[in-house]
């Protein structure tokens, strides 16, 4: 089977209110229409042709690995079909047609309609559902065989068939020579003024073509977004699902319902996840670790035997054996190496930490190199920005470093020196030196407070 796909992604999605084209939304982490697009390409489709027009720069800025076709006016589903015509010209077998705005439909449900299709010899499929709420949807008027009849849109139906719940869910298999043979057919004779698609399955049927209808197991797999409502109403199923394809792999999640993991995440075996976490981008976590609760992390790359809470950590990396948090931010650039422990209040930034290294507490680390066996005094702070360039501290092996200790980069700390707490550094400090950089202590006797 020659399987290519039209995505019909050019709506404004007015009832989203938004600045931003609908299909860009995202849901589970990701642009609507990418779902769409992945979608259909698991599903074998050798060629995906996007049809946009509102907000056309910032949907090519965004998707990739497609072709756009740009439709000038929004003038219906069966006039953005019309648009894509010239780069089919040539094609033969099955087109399938998607909307944009479907992010929940899978490469199976997708598989089983084209092969469905194919094997009844059709000139068109349908897809449909059978919705508990049908509002907004065109309905499936059937024959008394049950066979497919035509498909009413909500806005020219009568009452009887306003209480019809199998709908359209605006996914069709085509021959794609005989689509656009019936598409210059279609017309505008509407309450909306439009040229509908649906029309074409009508059009097919009158001239004796064979038209069916295959309908979703799950209804939600087909549901289209709208609104805000709609979207959040998605990414919840989409969640939940994800949540229990890794339940199903080994992983515990403590509460899946305060538990938010995006579409690319991956987690490894008896890692346990704790409750209010948010796993974003394309962040992967590997086995036994515990992560949570109330933690973000934001592509991230997570070893083995990781605990993790109350923190934020984003586009860095996590050895084997960390020990994270509370409260720890960790910036881009990052890499925590093995058994490392953070502690409270820290925040790491372009950096790397060394094996077995300590920071327990209250710490500054921006674009510093740090050895193995370092331990860092709490308040510590590397001082790497002048107002105008940033400046690298590097710090050797097994250094100790007391409390309160500034070091002023660029500044080079050799291995298994000492620096005295409270000091200052603004010079190298050689290997195994102790550096004191701190005023000598003055006490005044019989001091007199002049403002008592």
């Amino acid at each position: 089977m020659h399987l290519e796909t039209i995505i019909l992604a050019a709506g404004k999605g007015t009832r989203m209110k938004s600045k931003m084209p609908k299909v860009l939304h995202k849901v589970g982490g990701k642009p609507m229409l990418q779902h769409v697009i992945d979608a259909a390409k698991k599903a074998g489709s050798s060629r995906e042709v996007v049809v946009i027009g509102s907000g056309a720069e910032l949907v090519t800025e965004v998707i990739s690995g497609v072709e756009f076709v740009l439709q000038e006016e929004q003038l219906g589903t069966g006039h953005a079909v019309l648009s894509a015509k010239k780069n089919f010209e040539q094609a033969e077998g099955t087109v399938l047609i998607l909307c944009g705005d479907t992010p929940l439909l899978t490469s199976k449900l997708l598989q089983d309609l084209t092969e469905a299709h194919e094997k009844s010899n059709c000139a068109a499929t349908v897809l449909t559902a059978k919705m508990p709420d049908a509002t907004g949807y065109g309905r499936i008027i059937r024959e008394e065989d049950g066979g497919f009849g035509k498909i009413v849109e909500e806005k020219d139906a009568n009452e009887f068939e306003k209480k019809i719940r199998e709908v359209n869910a605006g996914v069709y298999c085509f021959d794609v020579q005989k689509l656009f043979g019936a598409l210059e057919k279609v017309s505008n004779d509407n309450a909306q003024g439009e040229y509908y698609l649906p029309d074409v399955l009508t059009i097919l049927k009158d001239a004796g073509e064979k038209v069916s209808a295959f309908t979703a197991q799950y209804a939600d797999e087909t549901l289209g977004i709208n609104s805000r409502v709609q979207l959040a109403a998605a990414d919840k199923i989409f969640r939940m699902k994800k949540n229990r394809e890794l339940m199903d792999s080994g992983v515990t999640i403590i509460d899946p319902n305060t538990t938010f993991i995006d579409y690319d995440a991956q987690i490894g075996q008896d890692t346990i996840i704790h409750p209010n976490t948010y796993i974003e981008g394309k962040t992967t976590i590997g086995e036994d670790c515990a992560i949570g609760p109330n933690i973000r992390f934001v592509d991230m790359k997570v070893g083995n035997k990781v605990t993790a809470q109350f923190s934020y950590c984003h586009e860095a990396e996590i050895c084997d054996g960390v020990t994270l948090g509370p409260y720890v931010h960790i910036r881009p650039g990052t890499t925590i190496g093995e058994n490392v422990k953070i502690g409270n209040f820290v925040e790491i930034k372009n950096s790397n930490v060394g094996k077995d290294s300590k920071l327990p507490h209250l710490q500054y680390i921006g674009d510093t190199d740090m050895g193995s066996g370092v331990n860092i005094g709490c308040g510590t702070v590397t001082c790497n920005y002048d107002g105008k360039n940033k400046f690298r501290t590097k710090i050797g092996d097994n250094v100790f470093i007391g409390c309160n200790t500034n070091l002023v980069a660029p500044v080079k700390v050799g291995d298994g020196a000492y620096i005295a707490a409270g000091s200052t550094i603004t010079k190298d400090v050689p290997k195994n030196n102790l550096a004191v950089a701190r005023a000598r202590q003055t006490n005044i006797e019989v001091w007199n407070d002049r403002r008592k």
